[in-house]
């Protein structure tokens, strides 16, 4: 029966987020992904390139809408979900409470996963190829099956195809083995090493196309922490700690920190590996707040190995908790569904992260496509072109400006080009090593309800000879 009922509420959860995923208007980063899907790359500057192909084939199943462009996330969520229920059932294969189930559960119930089943980045294809690669192992562990290290390898290899982050799951399974006599038996044969190069053959062709681009991906994500910057540490670290216990929920949260402790300190082969899938990289999370802010969509990796160590290691003291757990995460990814859909609570649009993100897009592309008066219009940063991309037609003439579009292979324009240039007020004034004339037109900011929600300035620029540029666009935007 809870078999049952813990399936039909995982399709139930995928078919509400399938609707959320199709009624929402994208935000920057997806219509800056959706881009990429239209000019697939081994590589590209920002990242690793597994989301364009992603996106490309949910956009040829359901065209060029929200749904085409995030079907593959809420679909990634559910067969993630039934991957971990899986790894839980093979990593606990004596236990008769089900801490397959429960682990899927309590993954399903945070509001990282809520959010990230419906919007598309990264990270979405990141974590369903982390979890198939801890089920992999979990499924050669159960089974004594060596085989099992090259479906391991290859979902290790697609991880890092998604984000280069990827790479922390194969630390953690090769410590895991050399933490033991039996593991270190393990790499004295061929199997795991079979499937370490299954994985860097998939790997392959982004490690080429970065060999071939003065290594810019990897250099721009390893670069991240080169600049320490420890007078802010102090507040990046409480960000990831008091994020990641809000994405969570604050009592998942504390189920998952209790259940990765007694895994660190259990001797099972089966819990070293989870601890390790979270420890390595909450080191690297950690060592980054001292240059930076983390992101809070960049520890959902942690999140699997967590909630397996969680359902494998509580005793009846603690799984007490996992029912007003599981309610008030739940709940309150019911609560930012509705406040998504419905807006119950009136936030300031300038404050409001939804607003910020989704809204007031398509009347302000029109604005700008009215004010361009059939000139190209142009910007420097990638957020404000991919919307116009996205919001305008065709016959709209687009020109992202700036260093990241080198690195695509998209045509540059012919001659110097006169252009309206739409520029954000939170990047300052128009670069003058981009643009030969600058000339001041006026202000046109985007709104919800009437109210502006981010500002920006309309400038005619002429763009230099030779400055990094591409024209964007469906094939018959010129």
């Amino acid at each position: 029966m809870r078999v049952r009922l813990g399936l039909l509420l995982l399709l139930g959860l995928t078919a509400l987020r399938l609707a959320l995923a199709a009624s929402l208007p994208l935000t920057p980063d997806e219509a800056y992904y959706w881009l990429w899907s239209r000019h697939l790359q081994p590589g590209y500057y920002d990242d690793a390139p597994l989301i364009a192909v992603w996106i490309r084939a949910g956009t040829a199943l359901f065209g060029a809408t929200p749904l085409g462009v995030r079907f593959f996330s809420p679909l990634g969520a559910l067969v993630g979900s039934l991957l971990l229920w899986q790894a839980g059932n093979d990593f606990f294969r004596a236990r008769t409470d089900h801490p397959g189930l429960v682990a899927a559960l309590l993954l399903n119930a945070t509001l990282l996963l809520g959010a990230g089943a419906i919007i598309t980045t990264p990270d979405t294809p990141l974590l369903l190829f982390w979890t198939a690669t801890l089920a992999a192992l979990a499924r050669r562990q159960a089974s004594g099956d060596e085989r099992w290290w090259l479906a391991a390898g290859a979902a290790g290899g697609l991880a890092m195809d998604a984000k280069y982050t990827g790479l922390l799951i194969f630390a953690a399974a090769g410590f895991s083995l050399l933490a033991d006599r039996q593991g270190r038996a393990a790499l004295r044969r061929p199997w795991p090493w079979l499937g370490v190069l299954v994985g860097l053959a998939l790997f392959l062709p982004v490690l080429a196309w970065n060999a071939t681009h003065h290594w810019v991906s990897l250099l721009k994500q390893g670069g991240r922490t080169a600049h320490l910057d420890l007078g802010h540490a102090g507040l990046h670290l409480a960000d990831l700690i008091l994020g990641q216990i809000g994405l969570a929920t604050p009592l998942i949260a504390l189920v998952l920190v209790i259940g990765t402790i007694r895994a660190i300190r259990s001797g099972d082969a089966g819990l070293r590996l989870l601890a390790l899938s979270v420890i390595l990289p909450t080191v690297i999370f950690l060592e980054h707040s001292l240059s930076g802010v983390v992101q809070g969509n960049w520890p959902a990796i942690l999140y699997p190995g967590a909630a397996l160590a969680a359902a494998g290691t509580l005793d009846a003291s603690w799984r007490r908790w996992l029912a007003p757990a599981l309610a008030l995460g739940f709940a309150l990814t019911g609560l930012v569904y509705l406040q998504v859909t419905a807006r119950p609570i009136a936030l300031p649009p300038a404050r409001d992260p939804i607003a910020l993100q989704m809204r007031g897009w398509r009347a302000w592309s029109r604005a700008v496509a009215h004010a361009a008066k059939g000139a190209p219009i142009i910007a420097t940063d990638y957020a404000t072109i991919a919307e116009l991309d996205w919001g305008l037609p065709a016959r709209n003439r687009l020109i992202a400006a700036g260093p990241r579009w080198h690195w695509f292979a998209l045509p540059h324009p012919q001659r110097a080009r006169t252009a309206l240039l739409i520029q954000s007020n939170r990047h300052g004034p128009p670069p003058s090593a981009l643009f030969s004339a600058i000339t001041r037109l006026g202000a046109l900011n985007r709104q919800s309800e009437g109210v502006t929600v981010q500002a920006y300035t309309l400038y005619r620029v002429t763009l230099r000879p030779g400055a990094p540029a591409a024209r964007l666009g469906r094939p018959d935007r010129r």
